[in-house]
């Protein structure tokens, strides 16, 4: 069984992961499960109480089952039912409903509460034998080591210093990262600064309100309401110049916020978990990267929430990574392979930052004139499909090509994920696509595509489907059909980085 005892493992390690949240847990995880030995510290003694991250997509959602943990979190998840924008003096502006799942039956937009999120994930990280976690632990300094292995000093809770050595290190130590700051990295400032209220409440009756996000969009104080649970609710408000949060401590001053939601819900019935004051930055790290030592989550970088992307933008660092570093500690790729990291989700990151900081100031920009043009244009763009596509759509920009997704790839599947649909499974019944491709590399074709014409392809590592099987097999062969292609080539991300005609024998 994983331990979280103080003592530190002998010899040298795999992988050192430094933070215990949903990032470092993911990646810890992901090369766990590939045999690797790994060591995470977490300077927590024990899962973060407080709430924080409240979102997740169905691509995300995909991550967690390939963690293990999907059956388990539909639940503790409750999934969101779009978008409703109001004016300052809540005033419908639009509505914008989205599909509750996609074709996997996953829900697009999850709301859940995230020290449950960790709870699940740690527990299944514990059942991993080659994996250890040190709780209550501290890192101190890090020896780069240039081609040796990297060097973690920690400090454990009694107080003693201990080295731990591995063949690489992942900083997942979020957005004040020791790691980072340890490697000398700065940032890139992205020009985006807010100050926010965030407020978490548990209410013991249930709430008359659209069952949905609501966005105020409001110049003099924009604003945020989700339901995350049954009885947990999260509300956001930007703060007034001057103003901080113990202007606004306690139920009594908070009422004046949360009152066009509450109502006359007594206050016996309100519980207030959180009320802390964030300031939201756009930020992305200069470099990702030195050595054998990796920044990923928000040591990497960290986003405005109006799109819910911060977790979700940690978990596919950790995918996109993990099984890049176990390819190469398995002598299955060479080091190479890692340069792609950076070079593929840097672009990704940054370009789900520009979005999110662009929708919050369509929300929440301008001066009066802008609160007007909200007003009387947001009821038309509503109507409009590219409009209602753009604020609900829950796929991300494919990745880049680079080091290893090929430039001569189609457009039309370059580093897209595969899409996820149910396959029958080798026992019966059926199971997501991804439980049948594990943790390597396939290729998906078109029955008939001659193996000769797929670079680097293996016969064991080769998943055929055609229009005469199962519903989720149509679907695949009708998606390749239709992206003009007769394989693709699919990686433990479930990233295509290859894909080519039929080449039919």
């Amino acid at each position: 069984m994983t331990s979280t005892q103080s003592s530190p493992p002998a010899g040298t390690l795999d992988v050192i992961v430094i933070g215990g949240g949903p990032t470092g847990l993911s990646a810890a995880t992901l090369l766990g499960r590939q045999g690797l030995r790994v060591v995470l510290v977490e300077r927590h003694h024990d899962v973060y109480p407080l709430p924080r991250a409240v979102h997740l997509d169905d691509e995300v959602y995909r991550i967690l089952h390939q963690l293990g943990v999907g059956e388990e979190f539909a639940a503790r998840t409750r999934p969101a039912g779009g978008l409703r924008l109001l004016d300052g003096r809540h005033r419908e502006l639009a509505t914008f409903t989205r599909e509750r799942t996609t074709t996997a039956g996953l829900p697009q937009a999850n709301m859940f509460d995230q020290p449950d999120l960790e709870r699940l994930m740690r527990d299944n990280l514990e059942r991993l034998p080659t994996v250890q976690i040190l709780s209550g632990h501290e890192l101190l300094r890090l020896d780069t080591g240039g081609a040796e292995p990297v060097t973690a000093h920690v400090r454990n809770p009694e107080g003693t210093e201990t080295a731990l050595r591995a063949s690489y290190l992942i900083g997942c130590d979020g957005s004040n990262s020791t790691v980072r700051r340890q490697l000398g990295l700065g940032s890139h400032d992205l020009g985006f600064e807010q100050r926010w209220l965030v407020v978490d409440v548990r209410c013991d009756r249930e709430l008359d309100a659209w069952d949905g996000v609501h966005q105020v969009c409001d110049t003099h104080r924009a604003g945020t309401y989700m339901r995350i649970g049954p009885d947990r609710y999260r509300w956001e408000f930007q703060l007034l110049d001057g103003e901080t949060s113990a202007d606004v401590t306690g139920l009594p001053a908070l009422r004046r916020l949360i009152g066009p939601w509450v109502g006359a819900t007594p206050d016996e019935c309100l519980t207030v978990l959180r009320s802390a004051e964030y300031t939201f930055r756009a930020r992305v790290a200069r470099r990702w990267r030195v050595g054998r030592v990796f920044l990923a989550g928000d040591a990497a970088h960290v986003t405005p929430p109006f799109i819910g992307q911060g977790l979700c933008a940690g978990l596919r660092d950790a995918h996109n990574l993990a099984w890049k570093l176990a390819a190469v500690l398995r002598d299955h790729a060479g080091p190479g392979l890692l340069d792609s990291y950076e070079a593929e989700r840097k672009p990704h990151a940054t370009a789900m930052i520009r979005r999110a900081k662009a929708m919050g100031k369509v929300m929440t920009g301008g001066g009066r004139v802008a609160t007007l043009a909200r007003r009387r244009l947001v009821p038309n763009l509503a109507r409009s499909r590219t409009v209602r596509r753009i604020l609900l759509d829950s796929r991300t920009p494919a990745l880049t090509p680079g080091p290893r997704i090929r430039r001569h790839t189609p457009r039309t599947v370059r580093g897209a994920l595969l899409p996820l649909v149910p396959l029958p499974g080798p026992g019966g019944g059926l199971v997501l696509v991804d439980r049948i491709l594990g943790d390597r590399t396939v290729v998906v074709a078109l029955p008939g595509v001659d193996l000769a014409a797929v670079p680097d392809a293996l016969p064991s590592a080769w998943l055929t489907v055609g229009p005469e099987g199962s519903e989720g097999e149509r679907f695949l062969a009708h998606w390749l059909q239709d992206a003009g292609v007769g394989w693709v080539r699919v990686d433990p991300d479930r990233v295509i980085s290859a894909a080519g005609p039929a080449g039919v024998r």
